[in-house]
């Protein structure tokens, strides 16, 4: 109980970051489907550098990179942001995220949203799905949702892939600084490589 309350603090805590102006236009957004087609738009637009990673319509182009599309926009929206401010680091993204404005930024979280997440071909060991379900239900499902869908403020992890979930995870264990601050590293301290693993082949083939 008391990791998944800090679980819920911790999301808590992103969606206030998100900025009041920011919050304001996915309110509109929603509100409106002609300025959401137009943000649409824009998003498409603005997102040509993006598509060399993660493809043009959000499914990544390499294993170790994350698929954006069918993400929640409002957290891509928070990542964007924290790459922008330094709070999270990567070397591309640190580099771009700072070059988008308050509209490319939620205009991009807007298109990938709406793109349609593919799925992978590759074959999976039944025994290592079963270890990932049990450790994901076991655990992950108060933040992530019951088929890893997300929320508004934390990221969707079905269909993302293996080796891009497996990194992250190692990363959040072996408190690599670059994701310092984040709840994530409490609560896979004592995974070991195999429980990781095996989750992240799990979450690959899920399909909420």
């Amino acid at each position: 109980m008391r990791v998944l309350a800090l679980v819920f603090f911790s999301c808590m805590i992103s969606l206030a970051q998100a900025s009041d102006e920011a919050m304001q236009r996915f309110t509109r957004l929603s509100a409106d489907p002609v300025l959401r087609e137009q943000a649409y738009a824009a998003g498409q637009e603005r997102m040509l550098f993006c598509g060399n990673c993660h493809g043009e319509n959000g499914n990544s182009k390499r294993p170790y990179i994350p698929n954006l599309a069918e993400q929640n926009p409002l957290y891509l929206f928070s990542a964007f942001e924290k790459f922008a401010s330094g709070e999270r680091k990567d070397f591309v993204m640190s580099k771009l995220a700072p070059n988008l404005t308050l509209d490319d930024r939620v205009n991009i979280a807007i298109y990938y949203g709406q793109q349609k997440l593919l799925a992978h071909g590759e074959p999976v060991d039944a025994a290592l799905l079963q270890q990932g379900e049990v450790t994901f239900k076991t655990i992950c499902t108060g933040c992530h949702g019951v088929n890893a869908e997300g929320r508004d403020n934390t990221p969707r992890l079905a269909g993302q892939p293996a080796e891009y979930l497996g990194k992250a995870l190692r990363r959040f264990r072996d408190k690599d600084p670059s994701r310092a601050g984040s709840v994530m590293m409490s609560i896979v301290a004592d995974f070991s490589d195999a429980q990781i693993s095996s989750l992240a082949v799990y979450l690959q083939q899920l399909r909420p």
